[in-house]
């Protein structure tokens, strides 16, 4: 009945009928349940009643169903391989990151081993971004609300904003007091750098990044992982530049992102989807006909130019103007936002962001948001799937573990540990006093990419045992070639 009353007065209501169940909705459903040779119901959990946790707790019950039972069998197979992927039980697993409920729902702890690879991946996106001629900023992470007016987001997305103080309806404070709120985006804050003194078409582009902390008030339902949740480490930039830099300065953005899926392996993992409003006059998006459809065929063409293969999807915009999403699917194939770039029409008027023109005038500029690698979380999840936790040796938190067969050996390959760490290469030595087959299984489970044995006459002759992950054969190598393949490997960001 709630569905029904939400309906606009004149619409349509629907049933759909199949034996003895009747549904409120368009169908169809089945041509004939003769067809299901096999089901298997596969896992109960609770949702709120339309994503509310102000609802009621329901039971939301998955099942899957195929015509032969041989297909559900390979189903099943196919399901347990991904679990072993999964990264909410392979992080955990593997050390990577933990959850606490006193802590809350949706806010990850990344422990060591996960704090270090998103410490390598920041520094790795942060130095290429200079290099392409961003400049880094460090912005509050809230603000008043009177900054979230400006922008828009206080009337198209303060139901996912996490808000200090009580307000009303309207987003006003019923005591006339101020309000704070936790940013879920950089884009305002980088505009005030902007606007601090006038520029001219000269300064133009001025491309501002930052590894920013935000935050999301995401339903209780969707939350997942490392994939979803309401912290988390953007790596956020805006471009703010003239209308005839828009094409340059998006294909610019496109090439950064296709360097870094590439440095991580998943270029050929990504699909892209051209995100607009279309016909859609849902009031989440500003309302100006005009700009959307100028700033919808604007990207089409600069898509269309770069012989893009993406699909449309309409009611997927951001309220303030289309973007291209690359998309990617974690191992159930469940499909989220890796990186996105859009094309903001609105900001350079509503902020009244200004440079002087090369005729004198002053007009305002338009702004790319773009993300480089993502939300840093989100794409550790993914890697995490990928790799099963044997990531690539450039970003392995412990890229070499040497294990020393008898105590005589421990100083020896604390020597080699000091000599590699010198050189920038992550070393652990294992000390314990443990067999030394335990130690090698041990460092396997681990996924370490290197695993260098020691004793008396490695010491003697100043090699290592080189035991390479995913390679059968042992070999010996003197410390010297050890290190040189080994940085060889890290700076050509080779994936083994």
């Amino acid at each position: 009945m709630e569905l029904i009353n939400d309906l606009p007065a004149d619409a349509v209501i629907s049933f759909y009928k199949q034996g003895t169940f009747t549904d409120l909705c368009r169908g169809p459903h089945l041509p004939s349940t003769g067809k299901i040779k096999a089901f298997k119901l596969t896992s109960l959990t609770g949702a709120y009643w339309r994503g509310n946790e102000k609802n009621k707790m329901l039971t939301r019950i998955y099942g899957t169903a195929f015509e032969k039972k041989s297909q559900l069998d390979e189903y099943l197979v196919a399901a347990e391989e991904a679990k072993k992927r999964d990264h909410n039980k392979l992080g955990r697993d593997l050390g990577i990151f933990m959850t606490s409920d006193v802590v809350g729902q949706g806010l990850p702890i990344l422990m060591p081993k996960g704090a270090k690879i998103l410490q390598i991946l920041t520094r790795f996106v942060e130095d290429e971004e200079a290099k392409r001629g961003f400049m880094i900023t460090k912005t509050p992470n809230m603000a008043k609300s009177d900054l979230y007016k400006i922008s828009g987001h206080w009337a198209h997305y303060r139901d996912k904003m996490f808000i200090l103080g009580e307000v009303d309806e309207h987003g006003e404070s019923p005591k006339g007091e101020e309000i704070m709120a936790l940013r879920p985006m950089t884009c305002p804050f980088q505009y005030q750098i902007f606007k601090n003194g006038l520029k001219s078409y000269r300064d133009l582009p001025c491309r501002y990044s930052e590894t920013a902390t935000e935050f999301r008030k995401e339903a209780s339902g969707e939350m997942h992982g490392l994939i979803r949740i309401r912290q988390f480490t953007l790596s956020d930039g805006h471009i703010i530049c003239t209308k005839e830099q828009v094409e340059e300065e998006f294909k610019r953005c496109l090439d950064l992102s296709y360097y870094i899926l590439d440095a991580l392996g998943m270029r050929d993992d990504v699909t892209f989807r051209f995100s607009k409003r279309g016909k859609s006059k849902s009031d989440k998006y500003i309302d100006n006909d005009e700009a959307w459809n100028n700033t919808e065929a604007m990207m089409k063409v600069i898509l269309d130019d770069l012989k893009l293969e993406y699909v449309e999807a309409d009611d997927e915009a951001a309220f303030y103007g289309p973007k291209l999403d690359v998309q990617i699917k974690n191992v159930y194939g469940k499909e989220d936002t890796l990186i996105t770039i859009q094309i903001d029409f609105a900001a350079g008027e509503s902020f009244d962001m200004q440079y002087v023109d090369v005729d004198g005038v002053k007009r305002h500029p338009y702004v790319i948001h773009r993300s480089s690698i993502g939300c840093y979380e989100r794409t550790l999840a993914f890697l995490i799937e990928k790799y099963a936790g044997a990531f690539p040796l450039w970003m392995c938190p412990t890229q070499v573990k040497i294990l020393p067969i008898t105590d005589r050996a421990l100083s020896f390959a604390k020597s080699v540990a000091e000599k590699l760490t010198y050189e920038g290469i992550r070393t652990e030595v294992d000390s314990r006093n443990e067999k030394i087959g335990y130690k090698i299984r041990e460092a396997k489970l681990e996924k370490v990419p290197y695993v260098l044995v020691v004793g008396d006459k490695e010491a003697e002759e100043n090699t290592v045992n080189v035991n390479k992950r995913g390679v059968e054969e042992k070999e010996n190598l003197s410390v010297e070639d050890f290190v040189a393949r080994v940085k060889d490997e890290d700076a050509k960001k080779i994936i083994f």
